[in-house]
């Protein structure tokens, strides 16, 4: 009968959970062995085969073969689980270390005794195997989107039964704010990552990602999911805006058209998804300038001014509609800047006027005082693009010559007085070096380099001593260095008074 047992437990539990046949098998045999092993007190080895067709099985005492240790009477650590080699031998010429002598033993009763274990075991195998089987499935698919059914809400968290396979949580932070769901509902959400921990594989979904916005439009717009639609980058205020770019790979297909479909179903559909969410479908542009302008949708750009060292750019828009540029709370400015990559800076086209023509103003009279030309001269300077003596010092003449209000004497002349300038200016900061020279530990230290050094002893931070006494917003305003160079420099100053 036992054997009867056990083959039908292994078919009903296999089909039922879908699990491997050789792993039930294996769990009984545990079982077991450890049903057998109760029925001796000594602490011995036990192994237990079973039949896979007729389900009959077998039970066999363990020994395995080890070294003479002579710290332990008898040579053994273990003599209930262990023989010495040399005992081995006699009776089988072949065995080696590590190997195992074996010899039949009754077995524990599968119907009585092993029953309730191997149900112990096999329920403990099969969890291993459904959690490595959900790992499997799951592990594959992050980044896809997964639906399921609320099954409980606790502290803002929202814990989901993914159609009976799994169950995830979307953490508070990950939900959209103020979104009303309740248990029972069926919610969508962005699977961002499965961790094989040890009570089971935790499934972590977003419903606040830019990937789930994403992620619908390829569901919602087959040429997205086709690949003749381009998604480069979303930016989302969850629950309330977004904006998505988008460029198609067809010439003859309009990108922004195919996402908001025909009366806006498609995007509808979008936001519906997530709450009500507002998206605005921009087109992306190589040129970076467009591409701002497109993405400070529904405002009208006027100009742009690129910073290209710092990655901003200040952007003008028309008086009236400065406010819709903005956005409330400054929310389109965030998400445009957010998209595109650039620091943006939006302004009326009055302030953008106001801000032009005092940068002029001071461009204008820093010219007169360097290089000693009148108002009229140094405004043409500026008005050509050349704003410092640098400019004028380094540029190649006949760009000079160029100017409709300049000959090639002026321009000679000019330049020229720009190039004493520069030197002018180069031989008194020499002399200012000079004047002021730090000490040797502070040249040598780590991270220091000449000309900061004698720029910081020009100040009066001649030593690392003094050094180590600044803070790093003091630095920066005594030399023109950023923030993480400047913390960096004063913590190796700092670093005697840690070894002290």
């Amino acid at each position: 009968m036992a054997n009867k047992e056990i083959l039908m437990v292994v078919e009903v539990v296999s089909n039922e959970k879908e699990i491997d046949r050789g792993v039930l098998f294996e769990a009984i045999e545990a079982a077991l062995a450890m049903a057998t092993k109760k029925l001796y007190r000594e602490e011995i080895n036990v192994r237990v085969i079973i039949d896979r067709k007729t389900g009959d099985y077998e039970s066999f005492r363990r020994w395995e073969v080890v070294e003479a240790d002579p710290e332990f009477e008898g040579g053994l650590e273990e003599p209930d689980s262990q023989i010495l080699l040399a005992d081995a031998l006699k009776n089988n010429p072949e065995i080696a270390l590590g190997d195992f002598v074996e010899e039949p033993i009754a077995s524990a009763d599968f119907g009585r005794i092993g029953a309730q274990a191997a149900k112990q075991v096999i329920v403990q195998k099969v969890r291993e195997a459904e959690r490595r089987k959900v790992y499997e499935h799951y592990k594959d698919k992050v980044g896809e989107l997964v639906t399921g059914v609320i099954k409980r809400i606790e502290r803002g968290n929202v814990f989901v039964d993914l159609e009976g396979t799994a169950d995830a949580i979307i953490p508070r932070e990950e939900m959209i704010p103020r979104e009303p769901v309740r248990v029972g509902d069926r919610i969508r959400g962005y699977l961002k990552e499965v961790d094989e921990a040890a009570r089971g594989p935790q499934l972590l979904v977003t419903r606040s990602s830019p990937d789930l916005l994403i992620a619908l439009f390829k569901l919602e717009v087959p040429e997205v999911g086709d690949g003749l639609i381009e998604i480069l980058g979303a930016a989302r205020d969850p629950g309330s805006r977004a904006k998505i770019a988008v460029r198609s790979r067809d010439q003859r297909l309009d990108p922004v058209g195919a996402c908001v479909g025909m009366r806006g179903s498609r995007v509808q559909a979008v936001s519906n998804e997530l709450a009500g969410e507002r998206v605005d479908i921009i087109l992306w542009d190589e040129n970076e300038a467009q591409f701002v302008i497109n993405a400070m949708s529904p405002a009208d750009v006027v100009s742009i001014v690129m910073d290209e060292d710092n990655h901003s750019m200040d952007v003008s828009v028309k008086d009236e509609s400065l406010s819709q540029a903005i956005g409330r709370g400054g929310q389109n400015v965030r998400l445009a800047s957010e998209l595109t990559g650039w620091s943006l800076n939006v302004m009326s086209e009055t302030q953008a006027d106001e801000q032009s023509a005092t940068e002029s103003d001071g461009y204008v009279k820093q010219l007169m005082d360097d290089i000693d030309v009148d108002e009229d001269v140094a405004l043409i300077l500026v008005q050509e693009g050349f704003t410092t003596t640098e400019d004028i010092g380094f540029v190649s003449l006949e760009e000079l010559v160029a100017i409709e209000e300049f000959d090639e004497e002026i321009a000679e002349e000019i330049q020229q007085r720009a190039k004493d300038a520069l030197l002018i200016k180069a031989i008194a900061s020499e002399e200012v070096l000079e004047e002021h020279e730090p000490a040797k530990d502070l040249i040598e230290m780590e991270g220091m380099d000449r000309e900061l050094a004698f720029q910081l002893a020009s100040k009066e931070i001649v030593t690392m001593e003094d050094l180590a006494d600044l803070a790093t917003d003091e630095l920066i305003e005594l030399v023109d260095i950023d923030e993480q160079r400047a913390t960096a420099l004063i913590m190796k100053a700092r670093e005697p008074w840690f070894a002290e």
